[in-house]
């Protein structure tokens, strides 16, 4: 059965809305004493019975821990996929695909996507004896001519992607790399589940930097990974890896997560709109060269961003600033509401010179302002933009 029709089929027998799903978790109120939150079970190790048994089914929380396991099975439902993995950073998460490749894989990503992978990856390739091409993913035919058959293992891509936010075809994508005998991995940490489900469009893979917008709080540091197949060699070999290397969550840290993740379906929606009302305002603006944001009809990227994104576009865009480096530096310095921080998707709103962030090697143009917009009242986002852009 097409991974489209199994998808389908799943979201006709589920009743309730994510939104509903994530509110109330999957726990239910607690048979032991009726408390209505998930408890945090901060133990390591998990005793034996007389018989040498397990009394339950934990062993060691090097491996897997009953405080993660709620957050995982939450995460996975909204995905609609049948499984997912915690790990300590996003970074961790995003390396143990890479590290469940064997040496002489071919591997495809974007030569636009999140710093710190992109950098961590190019030196790995290098190291494990993989073989890497960056692509310019928003264009399917540069996916097409760079897969090799028989030859690449995985196709990984970022759809929005970081920090120009181009929009990359998920379904054309999976059809290129299962045509050629690959998996797809899809970066979905600025659509959310709330945007994008990528399993619908053919993923096999999902990853999360769940630091971000599935927390939302600015106050834990998390990845996480999604599948549909969980027997899979892949799954089965990120798995072991997480285990062997000690990458799982901490339990308080995944307690934070899935208290974060019962206001997803609030938050994001509220930072989507936030973020089209700004995205709207600035588009034409005399200072501001450029907006890039994929639910401006006038970006590139809209006719796809409109079919696989659904209640928005999602909390990130940027300014390209009038008179470059130097205006946009001005701008930066002159915010007073904005946050001038690194990272996104918290309910504060952030704003970064990616250019000086990433350093001398970044490809991103030096007069681009990365913001991530919050929940705040979009007029004062506005205004505070208004007046820093004064002094451009």
């Amino acid at each position: 059965m097409a991974k489209k029709d199994k998808a389908a089929k799943k979201r006709a027998k589920k009743a309730p809305h994510p939104a509903t799903l994530a509110a109330q978790t999957l726990e239910g109120v607690s048979p032991r004493d009726g408390a209505v939150v998930p408890d945090v079970r901060p133990s390591t190790t998990y005793a034996r019975d007389a018989d040498n048994g397990l009394i339950g089914d934990a062993v060691y929380a090097r491996d897997a821990s009953p405080s993660v396991r709620p957050a995982e099975r939450l995460l996975a439902e909204l995905e609609g996929g049948e499984a997912a993995l915690l790990f300590a950073s996003g970074m961790a998460g995003a390396a143990a695909v890479f590290q469940a490749l064997r040496p002489g894989d071919h591997v495809i990503a974007p030569k636009v996507m999140y710093w710190s992978l992109r950098n961590w990856l190019v030196q790995f390739c290098a190291d494990w004896g993989l073989k890497l091409d960056l692509v310019e993913a928003s264009d399917p035919e540069a996916i097409e001519a760079a897969v090799r058959p028989g030859e690449t293992a995985l196709v990984w891509i970022e759809t929005p992607c970081n920090p120009t936010w181009d929009v990359i075809d998920i379904a054309s994508a999976a059809d290129v790399a299962h045509a050629a005998g690959a998996l797809l991995a899809v970066d979905s940490t600025v659509a959310t589940p709330v945007h994008t489900r990528p399993l619908e469009f053919g993923a096999d893979l999902v990853f999360h930097a769940a630091t971000k917008s599935l927390n939302g709080h600015s106050d834990v540091v998390a990845g996480a990974l999604v599948t549909d197949d969980p027997e899979a060699e892949i799954w089965q070999r990120i798995r072991a890896n997480r285990a062997n290397v000690g990458a799982i969550l901490g339990p308080f840290e995944a307690w934070l997560l899935l208290r974060g993740m019962r206001t997803l379906y609030l938050r994001v929606p509220r930072a989507s709109q936030n973020a089209m009302a700004i995205a709207r305002h600035f588009d034409g603006h005399p200072k501001v060269a450029n907006v890039l944001y994929p639910g401006l009809e006038g970006h590139p990227g809209h006719g796809i961003a409109a079919l696989q994104m659904t209640d928005g576009f999602g909390a990130m865009l940027s300014l390209r600033i009038q008179g470059g480096r130097k205006s946009a530096l001005k701008v930066l310095g002159a915010c007073n509401r904005f946050l001038r921080a690194t990272s996104l998707g918290g309910v504060e709103s952030l704003i970064e010179h990616r250019a000086t962030i990433e350093g001398d090697r970044s490809p991103v143009p030096d007069d681009l302002l990365r913001l991530s917009i919050g929940i705040e009242e979009v007029q004062d986002l506005i205004a505070d933009l208004e007046q820093a852009l004064d002094h451009a």
